[in-house]
């Protein structure tokens, strides 16, 4: 009978955790950069209509 090869399993097990960290790693950084991307699309969205309103009163 094989006896198992606990150093294999052992690396496989770390491999697996370096993966899931740097996946995770991942994922905060596309998080943290979305955010801003839709922050910026909200606020040019806000600013051209609030820039627009003054410009009609004084042609009023």
């Amino acid at each position: 009978m094989a006896k198992p090869n606990y150093s294999y399993e052992k690396r496989q097990k770390e491999l697996a955790k370096q993966r899931k960290k740097q996946e995770k790693l991942q994922r905060k950084v596309h998080k943290h950069d979305e955010p801003q991307a839709g922050e910026a699309e909200q606020s040019s969205a806000t600013q051209p209509a609030s820039g627009a309103a003054p410009t009609q009163n004084p042609a009023n």
